[in-house]
């Protein structure tokens, strides 16, 4: 998109698109519409550059544009007049509004293009999502006042006390973004807070290399331990030939409580793109639930089409792998997960996917609630009488079916389909809990609504999944993370606020589990506990985002 220096967006501009790959000396040149917008299908994977011309400005240039197979990439580009100092001499700044349809019917004429009175408006809603970005619009931060936890029981996630957070996006040039988060909560006799840093030198959280750093510290109630974890990452893409991209990254996690424990993960995944409508995906995920791959969840086919930077600065803070006991000395949540997925793409409103996976996990992280548990196994939250317990390892097989459709521009709906193993009691424990489980084939059914209200702009969110039988640990953990769908009822809600002060207000709030389900009461050698799959939870607040 060509805008001016007043935000008009300009007809009939020269758009060359050089590519910057050593030998090829091809380019095109294309010519934006009445709406300043300019496109091209179909481009090589690659860096780019993007040189403007208009008659009356001045040229302008954009360099190092990437290109990755089956995304669309967005540019947005202001043009400087040739006049402007001129103007401001002559006369002072007038903020009188520009009338929309003056730019519309000027006769141009520039280089390499013919006169022209309208260009013929065509359709310009990107089908697929958006990897960057370079326009002045974006929103340089975001301030949440929030209560409650994403799961209850686990001392390395945030805690559930009332806390503020903040995200701050700092650019150092036109692409190169460093973007700042952090969290506090106010409790007197557990303070905890987090800070984090998120450096993408292209300014793509997708695509683009990306380096975080991110610490947090919480202490464990007046005479508890405290929590101190640090988790360092590294991600980006390698274009592999014309229709392909693998993407590379891994993490260094360290944490403690009294004692330490730390883990290395790297990931892999390898896209390809086998016609212009079928896609084949390859990869390897150290951990299930890794929020690298879970951030783009909320990035869902409408209105959102590009994940947030600043929300995915913030959810690092929540990132940590659940901190568990074994035998009174501290272990991580652990686990590796390959997939093989193929997805068929049916116009710009419906992809469906198949994949086939594998899940080895050697410490699984299972919740809970209990009276005078053992420290020794149990990590009990100060909040609650909840808790957090390795249930050892589980391994097994399983596959997917997911169909994501766009009914309107305002309702998406998601339907999954998957089964894998998931641990479950077989026997009762006369030692430790995890001697008593076993890992059992399981299948769940899923359905998820998104729909935002045009009126009002109240974006909901609803989703259920089934679980046929008894389930303590999650049925394809790495699905649920990848579609953002959580066992059971789930209900959500972001409504934007009248409020115009500083910047724009919403409020949300998010219900976990609204019914309670998948609870299941055992009799153990440690005592009567409750051991909950998802927990009912809730979350809620306030943000404030300019």
């Amino acid at each position: 998109m060509v805008k001016d220096s007043s935000g008009v967006p300009q007809l009939g501009a020269t758009v060359e698109l050089l590519a910057e790959a050593p030998g090829v000396i091809a380019a095109r040149q294309l010519l934006t519409n009445t709406q300043g917008i300019f496109r091209a299908e179909n481009l090589q994977p690659g860096l780019y550059t993007v040189r403007v011309t208009l008659a009356g400005f001045l040229p302008a240039f954009e360099k190092h544009i990437q290109i990755t197979s089956n995304l669309t990439t967005v540019v947005r580009i202001e043009l400087e007049s040739l006049y402007a100092s001129i103007e401001q001499l002559r006369r002072a700044p007038t903020s009188a509004p520009v009338e929309p349809d003056d730019w519309k019917w000027v006769l141009r004429s520039t280089s390499g293009m013919r006169p022209l009175l309208q260009w013929r408006e065509e359709d310009t809603e990107d089908t697929t999502a958006v990897i960057a970005d370079t326009g002045s619009g974006r929103q340089l931060g975001r301030v949440e006042i929030t209560g409650g936890a994403r799961r209850p029981g686990s001392a390395s996630n945030i805690d559930s006390s009332p806390g503020t957070a903040f995200a701050y996006d700092e650019r150092i040039d036109r692409n190169n973004h460093m973007v700042f988060a952090g969290q506090v909560s106010y409790d007197e006799d557990s303070p905890a807070g987090g800070l984090a840093v998120m450096w993408m030198p292209t300014g793509s959280v997708q695509n683009g290399p990306r380096s975080t750093m991110v610490l947090r510290e919480a202490k464990l109630g007046p005479d508890g331990p405290v929590f101190r974890g640090v988790r360092l990452e590294q991600s980006g893409s390698v274009n592999i030939g014309d229709n392909s991209v693998l993407r590379v990254g891994g993490e260094y996690v360290l944490v403690g409580a009294g004692s330490s424990a730390s883990a290395l993960r790297p990931r892999l995944n390898w896209e390809a793109r086998v016609t212009p409508d079928w896609y084949v995906d390859v990869l390897y995920v150290s951990l299930l639930a890794d929020t690298a791959y879970s951030e783009n969840a909320d990035s869902e086919l409408i209105n959102e089409r590009s994940p947030s930077v600043l929300a995915t600065a913030l959810n690092q803070l929540d990132s940590f792998p659940a901190l568990l006991w074994h035998d009174r000395k501290p272990v991580l949540e652990n686990g590796r997960h390959e997939e093989l997925a193929v997805e068929r793409k049916f116009g710009s409103r419906s992809v469906f996917q198949i994949a086939g996976f594998h899940d080895d996990n050697t410490h699984v992280a299972l919740f809970g609630k209990g009276n005078d548990l053992p420290g020794g196994e149990y990590f009990q939250d100060f909040y609650s009488k909840g808790f957090a317990y390795d249930g050892g390892s589980s391994v097994s097989w399983g596959a997917r079916a997911a169909l994501r459709e766009r009914i309107t521009d305002d309702l998406e709906l998601t339907t999954i389909y998957a089964f894998s193993g998931a641990l479950v009691p077989v026997t009762v424990p006369e030692g430790p809990l995890r001697d008593a489980l076993r890992t059992v084939p399981r299948q769940s059914a899923a359905l998820k609504i998104v729909g935002k209200v045009p009126m009002t702009g109240t974006r909901l969110t609803a989703g259920y999944k089934w679980i046929n039988g008894t389930a303590l640990s999650r049925v394809d953990p790495y699905g649920e993370s990848l579609y953002d769908v959580n066992p059971y009822l789930h209900v959500g809600i972001r409504q934007p606020l009248p409020w115009t002060l500083l910047g724009r207000w919403e409020a949300n709030a998010e219900c976990d589990n609204l019914l309670a389900q998948g609870y299941v009461s055992m009799s153990t050698a440690d005592g009567q506990i409750l051991l909950v799959p998802a927990f009912r939870s809730f979350r809620g607040g306030l943000s404030l985002q300019f």
